[in-house]
């Protein structure tokens, strides 16, 4: 008897995983299309990981390992770990929202692209060779990183867009109200 309960929760959980794990999954596997600079959903998977989980760890997780899989595909960097620590950040922006709406979804974000921008580029600018270790080498940084900032941001909103509108769509079908 309590086997059998065990095993309907567990396929009620599965259920309910499926819609948000196969959202995220495909979000983070389009990282390997090739695409313009900075333009992918992965701030978009953070954030709504972040919502939708409300577990850091999980979300995290989730998060970390569609980079991390990108990034064996695509290559290492010198600036991966101020790009997941902005995924990081991005991550725990989306546990903050309460009540998923379209405004929530366009705040956070925007929230985590400015974030993202801020802190990729200072790793830039401390790892590179190319940028003088001053205030005007920092600032250079920040000037130079405007087009990717520019990808970043449309690329997040887009994708926060599609992920909030797909999930309202097919939320019905996946997850018991």
């Amino acid at each position: 008897m309590l086997q059998k309960l065990i095993m309907i929760n567990l396929k009620d959980n599965l259920k309910v995983l499926m819609l948000p794990v196969s959202l995220i999954l495909v979000l983070s596997f389009s990282r390997l299309i090739p695409h313009p600079y900075n333009f992918t959903p992965i701030l978009a998977v953070g954030v709504f990981g972040g919502f939708y989980f409300k577990n850091y760890i999980l979300s995290l997780f989730i998060v970390i390992i569609s980079m991390f899989v990108g990034d064996l595909v695509i290559g290492f960097h010198n600036t991966m770990f101020f790009t997941y620590s902005a995924l990081a950040i991005a991550t725990g922006i989306g546990m903050l929202i309460k009540k998923l709406n379209f405004k929530e979804i366009v705040l956070s974000g925007f929230a985590s692209s400015v974030i993202f921008f801020l802190i990729t580029n200072f790793g830039s600018w401390l790892t590179m060779a190319m940028y003088e270790k001053s205030f005007s080498g920092l600032l250079q940084s920040y000037i130079m990183g405007i087009p990717f900032f520019h990808n970043t941001l449309i690329a997040t909103m887009l994708f926060s867009s599609l992920t909030y509108f797909v999930f309202l769509r097919l939320k019905g079908k996946f997850i018991y109200n």
